[in-house]
């Protein structure tokens, strides 16, 4: 069977990616994702905040206490005080460039505009074959409006995608008015993928301290149904390509998503909750499915469930809404 495809001008042996998470952080853990499998690995996400941050954290070391003392500037903090988190990033990309094979995606996060958006640049010279900018964005400000958020978003894609010459996705929310339309903008802006969709993390209240403190869950195969919608609607009507993350845990999630118009599947989740050894079984998975169905290639099938593809295109749109309620039947 042939598994490969191609992402962001890269070409794949199969369409089975690690998305951004702890499984980079360490290269012996993704030097063993390689041996079991995994075609591509995206690198965890350096924040807006993060950058900003230490830089200015930095800063502060360096200048603090020059009204008193002239020769002050010399002193410095030992150096795992001020040494930034941002440059161990850069180091983390060439040190996995240099111990493994596949492909390495680096991550960036962040919303607005400004000189933090350079280290697409340096992660770009640090090795990185591609580069995922993941827009993570709680808007809660009334007077910001959907436009303006989503033009700001443009204007960052088209400034990140100026800086680098490697190629760019784009990770995006599913909270958006007009998706399609929003897609659109941002491959017209520069993006050579869309990653569909980043998990926002809901907070939870601790009633006995009173504070309100993060919760995290890992995905179900249940959370890819809504991403699955949107690759099989946008599919043929944005030139980029589609990655689906979120809810990917089997070979059949990997394959629906394939059928959808996906060019690749991403997951953690799965990989950190059942280990790295589930690489192997979904790959055979696949192949198992494929041979059963007379598939030869997964480029066989891409696009073959989308919006433009299928016999009823409404079952993507507000029919299946009613149809979905009129399928519930009382328990006698």
């Amino acid at each position: 069977m042939d598994l490969s495809t191609t992402y962001l001008g890269l070409t794949l042996k199969n369409p089975l990616i690690a998305s951004a998470s702890p499984l980079s952080q360490k290269v012996e853990t993704v030097q063993r994702l390689e041996e079991a499998g995994i075609a591509a690995v995206v690198m965890y996400s350096l924040f807006e905040e993060q950058i900003i941050h230490e830089s200015l954290e930095l800063d502060h070391y360096l200048t603090r206490g020059t009204d008193s003392f002239a020769e002050a500037l010399t002193y410095l903090p030992d150096s795992g005080v001020y040494s930034l988190a941002p440059d161990r990033y850069l180091e983390q990309v060439r040190a996995l460039k240099a111990a493994v094979d596949i492909p390495i995606i680096g991550s960036l996060n962040g919303v607005s505009k400004g000189g933090w958006t350079r280290y697409a640049r340096l992660i770009e010279e640090a090795g990185a074959d591609a580069l995922e900018l993941n827009i993570y964005y709680i808007p809660t400000d009334p007077d910001l409006s959907g436009a303006e958020l989503e033009e700001a978003y443009v204007e960052l894609v088209a400034e990140v995608k100026a800086a680098i010459g490697i190629p760019l996705a784009v990770k995006l929310s599913p909270f958006v008015t007009a998706l399609p339309h929003l897609a659109r903008r941002l491959v017209e802006a520069g993006a050579d993928a869309l990653v569909l969709f980043n998990r926002f993390y809901q907070p939870d209240f601790d009633l006995d301290e009173l504070e309100i403190v993060p919760h995290l869950e890992l995905s179900t195969s249940a959370e890819m149904l809504l991403p699955l919608r949107w690759i099989a609607i946008l599919h043929g009507q944005i030139q980029a390509d589609l990655a689906i993350t979120g809810g990917v845990h089997s070979g059949k999630d990997v394959l629906k998503a394939m059928m959808a118009g996906a060019r690749v599947a991403m997951m953690a989740s799965e990989l950190l909750q059942n280990g790295i050894q589930r690489v192997p079984a979904i790959l055979a998975e696949i192949q198992k499915w494929m041979q059963e169905h007379e598939y030869e290639s997964i480029r066989q099938m891409q696009g073959s469930m989308s919006r433009q593809a299928v016999a009823e295109p409404a079952a993507f749109e507000r029919a299946n809404y009613m149809k979905v309620l009129n399928s519930w039947r009382e328990l006698p």
